[in-house]
This record gives C-alpha cells, structure tokens and sequence, in this order.
C-alpha cells in the first residue's frame, strides 16, 4: 500500500509545526510554565499539585525529569 505524495505546503506546516511543540513531557511543562499568566487559583489546588510533584520527584528515574518536578514545587510553594 502506498501513500499519496504530499505537496510542498502540508510538508513545510508539518515539519514547521512539530519543531514548535516539545516532545518531552518535560520540555512540554517548562514551556507551559515560561507563559504562566496571573490567574486566581484556589490554594488547595495548590497544595496538592506542590504535595504530588515533590513526592513524584522523589522516585523519578532522570534528573532533569526530578529537577523539573522540584523546581515546579518550589514555585507552587512560592505562589502560595
């Protein structure tokens, strides 16, 4: 089975797009956290997202992985 030839626009926005977005789950939350915006949030909410990241970064198997958790922690705790 063969697929059709793609033309020159749906390669380029594919190739274009796919360099936008991280691939990493990772990459993917230091990017979200780069455009935090001042929102109100409950601080309960907030205590538990703090209280789940530092016991995750606690067992992650890489460091940048259990860095990024500890760092996301601190600055939930910070928030509040």
């Amino acid at each position: 089975m063969t697929t059709p030839a793609q033309g020159p626009r749906e390669r380029g926005i594919g190739r274009g797009v796919s360099t936008l977005i991280p691939q990493s789950a990772t990459d993917q939350a230091m990017a979200a956290l780069t455009g935090l915006q001042t929102v109100p949030v409950h601080v309960g909410l907030l205590q538990a997202a703090a209280l789940l990241l530092e016991d995750a970064a606690r067992t992650a198997v890489d460091e940048p992985t259990r860095a990024a958790m500890a760092r996301t922690a601190g600055m939930l705790r910070s928030a509040m």
